[in-house]
């Protein structure tokens, strides 16, 4: 028990929990002012099962090239052990599941659009049959929304109007660097990925393309933030 514990929390990677909690917590505090259950019950799930959702599927399906990328088995990703694989994917899903029936019942039908396409993509990107993070540019837009999806749903839970202009520039500025973040870090494992036969917006049009493409989009953010 105390080794699967271990595993599931290692696969969660928990440096990584505060990416997500934070943009939740911190969104839903300044657009309602108010510490209740909803910023509680909202903090826990996306800093610990959101997090085991995200990674512990990714860790499922890309063991066959994580076994070839040196970053991976420590802090950067867990290399998951087949034998825990089935347990991954029961604890990632059960785990999310008091939380989401909390926002189903106390949200409201955008703040559901949200939620539910949130963790579509948290699936989709590692997931067998779907695989968003082998399409190139799609890849960076899927990771990205991991990070700014979370912000976003608070803004929707709270009923903000995300359509006003200063907004909106945030929330598009946070995209645009969430995706550079995820393009530059492809670089990083470019020649794991093409040894493990996985495509990724690196492999496809090279290190060098992949740098300049979030170099630009690191630009296109700083310049949204600073004219909001």
């Amino acid at each position: 028990m105390i080794e699967a514990i271990r595993q599931l929390f290692w696969s969660s990677r928990p440096i990584s929990w505060i990416n997500t909690a934070y943009p939740f917590a911190v969104t839903y505090l300044f657009a309602t002012g108010k510490l209740d259950i909803h910023l509680l019950v909202g903090a826990v799930f996306f800093l610990g099962p959101y997090n085991l959702l995200m990674y512990g599927i990714n860790d499922v399906f890309d063991y066959e090239s994580d076994l070839r990328n040196p970053r991976k088995g420590g802090i950067e990703g867990a290399l998951l052990d087949p034998k825990w694989h089935r347990l991954t994917i029961w604890a990632a899903v059960l785990s999310c599941l008091p939380f989401v029936a909390h926002f189903v019942f106390y949200g409201n039908a955008l703040s559901h659009f949200w939620l539910a396409l949130i963790l579509f993509t948290v699936i989709a990107y590692s997931a067998k049959g779907l695989r968003f993070k082998e399409v190139p540019v799609l890849d960076s837009l899927t990771s990205s929304s991991h990070f700014v999806g979370p912000m976003i749903f608070a803004l929707a839970f709270a009923q903000v109007d995300m359509t006003e202009p200063k907004l909106l520039a945030m929330i598009i500025a946070f995209a645009l660097w969430g995706m550079a973040s995820h393009a530059f870090g492809a670089v990083q494992d470019v020649k794991a990925d093409r040894e493990g036969g996985i495509s990724s917006i690196a492999t496809v049009i090279g290190a060098r393309a992949t740098t300049r493409f979030a170099f630009a989009l690191y630009l296109a953010a700083g310049i949204l933030m600073a004219s909001a």
